[in-house]
């Protein structure tokens, strides 16, 4: 059995406007999954764990804020279980990120996919790092 506990706790969520925006005004790096469009960064804070994350989902994509939270619930726990391959990664380079994953599509994804997506998002974020 796994020792390891798969949480994804207060201090692994990107709670910082400040950072936020930084991503956002261009100092972030951009990739895209198919599902998923991926803004990270390198940081410099002192952070606990070697990422921070946070998930959005468009209200213009989906009007009713119990579909979007659903899709946010799935996007997050695709993440803490998968989580381990990024930060095994990081920790072995000692590298600390702040990451925004957003939503493309304008369907519903089941968790499989959504699983599959994260998956190949944090692959491609590995292999970008």
């Amino acid at each position: 059995m796994n020792s390891v506990r798969e949480t994804f706790s207060k201090e692994e969520r990107l709670c910082s406007v400040k950072t936020i925006e930084a991503l956002f005004s261009g100092e972030g790096n951009i990739f895209y999954t198919p599902l998923f469009k991926v803004v990270w960064n390198l940081s410099d804070d002192n952070q606990q764990f070697p990422a921070r994350a946070a998930f959005s989902v468009s209200k213009r994509g989906f009007r009713l804020a119990v579909t979007r939270n659903l899709i946010k619930r799935r996007i997050r726990e695709a993440y803490r279980k998968n989580k381990h391959l990024l930060y095994e990664h990081l920790s072995s380079k000692n590298i600390k990120i702040s990451l925004f994953i957003i939503l493309r599509s304008d369907k519903v994804p089941d968790y499989k996919t959504t699983e599959k997506s994260v998956k190949e998002a944090i692959t491609n974020l590995i292999r970008l790092i």
